[in-house]
């Protein structure tokens, strides 16, 4: 398969998953409609239902992310700052997924694709089914995908046939990777979690547009702000007044479960917090809040907060901020391009490269 055939199937398959990416359906005319449309209207309620995490609004969240991914424009620059091989190559890339947000592994499925080696994917028991699905549609835009794209279904292990391993996991799995992969080319993830700081010269929209950092995905997401920077005599309560928007998250049992918990810890403990009633704000020099918890942490001068990001820059996956240079703007966290990569480690570097 020739390399704009690749882009030319992706660019098809982000034309069809748009028409799912609002909450009123747009449909469209596609070619996989007549076969796919229903089956996967079907696929997206039951997924939903069967993960109760994956809310209808947060799966089509992460397919209107993928569909920005996918224009013929944005593939083209970001693949031209690549050596990508014209016909496929003959390498194997397992990847280990995980199932944190739906589909947050097709960022790496896309890559090991567009790099023209063949896909072995181990996906989370939590995100099961709807990159199949994306691999069934892939197929019957491109047959010769059916020889590219495999699952496993077991373990992973050194008599299953790669030449490389993209692995995201738990600090305790990261762990195990590295040990049991170490002799292969590899990208290995960890934890990470994301910060934003605020200077106190943020417009209203921007400390609203915080909120979705926070609050999309119930937090669950590596590009999700757990941790926020706060000058000293902020005024705090000024964030929880301008979140109620997103007061409905208390309705997800899930979520509210998680709330009452945290919340009970804190009252029990008698620890400082604040409380609108859906988020709890307390003070915490560590970067990784539980769901339903955000912590901060004063600051006296901003130079002295970009030292200490650049410190624990390995804990960061993103920053949020108005005044950082080379920052993500509030709001914008969980919208990342083709070539922001996790971990900033360069996915396609790595790939076109072997």
């Amino acid at each position: 398969m020739k390399i704009q055939e690749r882009i030319s199937a992706f660019v098809e398959l982000g034309k069809f998953l748009k028409q799912f990416s609002k909450e009123e359906i747009q449909i469209t005319k596609h070619e996989l409609n007549a076969r796919y449309f229903e089956e996967f209207k079907e696929l997206l309620n039951r997924v939903s239902n069967e993960n109760l995490w994956f809310t209808p609004s947060h799966v089509r969240a992460s397919i209107n992310g993928i569909c920005q991914f996918l224009t013929e424009g944005n593939l083209n620059q970001w693949l031209k700052k690549y050596q990508v091989s014209e016909n496929n190559t003959n390498k194997n890339v397992a990847v280990i997924m995980a199932g944190n947000i739906p589909m947050v592994g097709f960022h790496d499925m896309l890559s090991v694709l567009i790099s023209g080696h063949t896909f072995i994917g181990k996906l989370s028991t939590k995100d099961n089914q709807l990159l199949d699905f994306i691999a069934k549609l892939l197929i019957n835009l491109n047959p010769e995908f059916e020889n590219l794209i495999h699952f496993q279904s077991g373990q992973l292990s050194g008599e299953t046939s790669f030449d490389a391993i993209i692995a995201t996991g738990s600090n305790n799995s990261a762990r195990y990777f590295d040990a049991y992969f170490s002799k292969y080319p590899n990208i290995i993830r960890r934890n990470r979690n994301s910060v934003a700081v605020i200077s106190g010269n943020e417009t209203e929209e921007e400390i609203k547009s915080l909120g979705n950092d926070i609050f999309l995905y119930f937090g669950l997401g590596c590009r999700n702000v757990s941790k926020l920077y706060i000058p000293k005599d902020y005024d705090i309560t000024n964030l929880l007044k301008h979140w109620e928007d997103y007061k409905h998250i208390i309705d997800h049992s899930k979520y509210a479960n998680n709330y009452d918990y945290q919340r009970s810890l804190l009252l029990m403990n008698k620890i400082q917090h604040y409380d609108n009633g859906f988020l709890l704000l307390q003070e915490n020099t560590e970067i990784g809040s539980p769901v339903g918890v955000v912590y901060f942490e004063y600051y006296s001068e901003l130079q002295d907060i970009e030292q200490k990001l650049k410190l624990d820059s390995e804990l960061i996956q993103c920053i949020v901020a108005s005044d950082l240079d080379d920052a993500i703007p509030f709001g914008k966290a969980q919208e990342p391009q083709l070539w922001d990569y996790a971990d900033n480690v360069d996915t396609m570097q790595f790939l076109t490269n072997l």
